[in-house]
């Protein structure tokens, strides 16, 4: 009897024990534990290069163009894709997070998580649409070291305000900006009326042959022009604009001109060398609300961006196909999260519509 007994105390004592350790390892995993989605390129049209769609910002829906976007890559174009949100405390995709302290209640501010980016450093090519996030300090580590590896960068829309602090990146002891120097410009406001004005998008008549405007026409998109450079300036020297953005008045395709408004780049590329002297592509889009993204003109120039950054731009077909995987219905763009149906979503939420 007491053998018995013995036996079965040691047996219950194990099981808790294991599940004790179990429930210690579930609370302190680390934040870059992958809550992603992956996308496999089919094995017959697999190129062997890997895209990181990084879905973290509050307005524009990139929790559901970036998805849509990586199937595009993946099911048409070959390219293996892994998308990585920006998640709260319950791992949830959440627009819905506060970018800044509520006044009085600082120590309750809830820093920003996006868990898999040790997955850079298999990247190919990482596409940033960021917005105003405050990361661990870890987490920025992770993304200085992608940019400085010389590998190419695609930013769109609010990447170029994409961190409300600076990045721990320098170069020759001195600060490096993600947006003014890597990308060329960052947000300095709405050219165009906010929510108000829509863009067409003008390929600047020089730059037509050029690889990424192949088979690109007719690109316009709800959202409106941002101006990243000083009244009277001009994008920086190293810049090459592709596309001039026309604000329109009114939000349909087809619209007058605001006579207002001068065109001013949306769509341009750049180099960027880093700290050991390499050169990277970088490809930058002020346009690319989740609502832009509806528009063919504008995902085939996305897409073509992708095949030219991972220098495969001789492999762009001459009408690339941008058709749509799976329905895409994107939620319209604005903070408004309760009228606008934003809620906070498990990741797996976005892989079907």
């Amino acid at each position: 009897m007491y053998s018995k007994f013995n036996l079965l105390l040691q047996t219950t004592c194990a099981l808790i024990t294991g599940i004790l350790i179990q429930t210690a390892v579930a609370q302190t995993q680390p934040s870059n534990s992958f809550v992603g989605l992956k996308f496999q390129a089919p094995a017959e049209k697999s190129n062997g290069k890997k895209i990181i769609l990084i879905a973290a910002e509050q307005e524009y829906r990139s929790e559901q163009s970036m998805p849509m976007l990586a199937k595009i890559l993946s099911t048409r174009h070959g390219f293996d894709c892994t998308v990585l949100f920006a998640v709260n405390p319950q791992g949830q995709v959440d627009p819905t997070m506060p970018v800044y302290p509520e006044k009085g209640k600082e120590n309750e501010f809830q820093p920003h998580n996006i868990p898999g980016l040790d997955q850079l450093k298999e990247a190919d090519l990482v596409i940033f649409f960021t917005r105003l996030l405050t990361l661990p300090l870890e987490q920025q580590k992770q993304i200085v070291s992608y940019i400085d590896s010389g590998r190419p960068i695609i930013g769109l829309r609010t990447a170029n305000h994409g961190f409300r602090g600076r990045l721990p990146y320098k170069i020759d002891g001195k600060q490096i900006q993600f947006g003014e120097q890597v990308l060329g410009g960052t947000f300095r406001g709405h050219h165009g009326n906010w929510h108000r004005d829509s863009t067409r998008g003008d390929i600047v008549a020089t730059m037509q042959d050029h690889p990424i405007l192949k088979g690109v026409a007719n690109i316009w998109g709800p959202s409106d022009v941002y101006r990243t450079f000083p009244e009277n300036g001009k994008l920086p020297r190293d810049c090459t604009a592709l596309v001039n953005g026309q604000p329109l008045i009114g939000r349909e395709q087809g619209g007058e001109s605001n006579p207002k408004k001068i065109p001013l780049p949306v769509i341009w590329i750049k180099p960027w060398k880093t700290s050991g002297g390499k050169i990277a592509r970088v490809f930058h889009s002020t346009m690319g609300s989740g609502k832009d993204f509806e528009n063919e003109g504008f995902r085939r120039c996305i897409v073509n961006a992708c095949y030219w950054c991972t220098q495969l731009e001789d492999q762009i077909p001459s009408q690339s196909d941008v058709s749509f995987v799976d329905p895409y219905a994107p939620l319209a763009s604005g903070f408004n999260y309760e009228k606008l149906g934003v809620i906070p979503k498990m990741p797996a939420e976005y892989r079907t519509p």
